[in-house]
């Protein structure tokens, strides 16, 4: 004898979910955007490199779509948690900058490249001193340093003067103590990496 209860699937079948809903922290793929630590170019690379990944590139490449049109109100849902991610991923100062209401992800991004594109004559000005000028003696350590050296160079990258390896290994050694003269003379004859 059959069974009396009726076993019909009676739920409706729902759109699976888009990929962008499943980040809870964007800070664990895209470090904040400092300036500093974390460059413009990185941030925007590791950005864009999660913004494929989870299908919304759209959201930093172009306008919406227009009102009537039937993708509207999810391309909006999804926009709001995309310009989370930029807001989220923007230290304090360039928070305060770019934070808009209302605002899209697109209108948020460009707000973002604009303070980095705008002004590059002053801040390379600015960066190429802090470089040319930089002494071992005023850090904390060698590693310090070096480090400071390395992050000064892709801050000047992100402004459009690039500093090839030969010049940050001979910029290391300009700022080195008289104590560190022969290792230094034996560096500038062979220049490594």
């Amino acid at each position: 004898m059959g069974d009396k209860h009726d076993t019909t699937n009676t739920s409706t079948q729902s759109a699976p979910l888009h990929p962008v809903y499943t980040v809870t922290d964007i800070t664990k793929k895209v470090p904040v955007l400092d300036g500093t630590t974390v460059t413009y170019s990185a941030w925007v690379k590791l950005f864009n490199l999660h913004a494929r990944g989870y299908e919304v590139l759209d959201h930093i490449t172009a306008e919406p779509p227009s009102k009537d049109d039937p993708t509207y109100a999810q391309w909006m849902k999804i926009d709001v948690v995309v310009l989370q991610w930029i807001y989220n991923t923007l230290s304090a100062n360039y928070l305060l900058r770019v934070l808009e209401e209302p605002s899209t992800t697109l209108q948020a991004w460009n707000r973002v490249k604009n303070i980095f594109h705008n002004n590059k004559g002053p801040r390379c000005a600015a960066l190429q001193s802090r470089f040319v000028n930089l002494k071992l003696s005023s850090m904390s350590s060698l590693e310090a340093y070096c480090q400071t050296l390395r992050d000064l160079a892709a801050q000047l990258d992100d402004v459009g003067s690039p500093v090839n390896e030969q010049t940050l290994v001979l910029q290391l050694v300009r700022g080195l103590p008289r104590e560190y003269d022969t290792i230094g003379s034996i560096i500038n004859r062979e220049l490594p990496s």
